[in-house]
């Protein structure tokens, strides 16, 4: 089981992003799926999430620029950021509650390896 994270890069301040996280491997369910970042010296923070109950929640400093969405068939978190801001420069990363359809089922937290997201003119 993995997921993988895409779509960082460098942007101008204003600009846009899409990150994607897709999982794959033996995957039944994915739940509670996030994304975080974690800036240099800094502590890894959620920016967005969908919770176990389907609220979404965002960091206070997203709200308004940043959409989380997922496509369950395809395993599939998105996070489209826009108006991004040299604050939001960090590692992003994604994390999702896994149960594999193995025999027996295991059931884990499993993170993504990062993407850079660098917001710079």
């Amino acid at each position: 089981v993995q997921l993988q994270a895409s779509g960082g890069g460098l942007v101008q301040p204003g600009g846009s992003l899409t990150l994607s996280c897709v999982g794959s491997g033996s995957i039944l369910t994915m739940l509670d799926p996030g994304w975080y970042r974690q800036a240099p010296g800094q502590q890894r923070e959620l920016v967005a999430g969908i919770g176990y109950d389907g609220q979404i929640n965002y960091h206070d400093s997203v709200k308004g620029r940043f959409t989380i969405s997922r496509d369950n068939n395809k395993k599939l978190l998105v996070l489209q950021m826009n108006d991004l801001r040299p604050e939001d420069t960090a590692v992003y990363y994604c994390k999702a509650d896994i149960t594999t359809d193995t025999i027996p089922p295991v059931r884990r937290f499993y993170w993504g390896r990062g993407t850079l997201v660098t917001v710079s003119s």
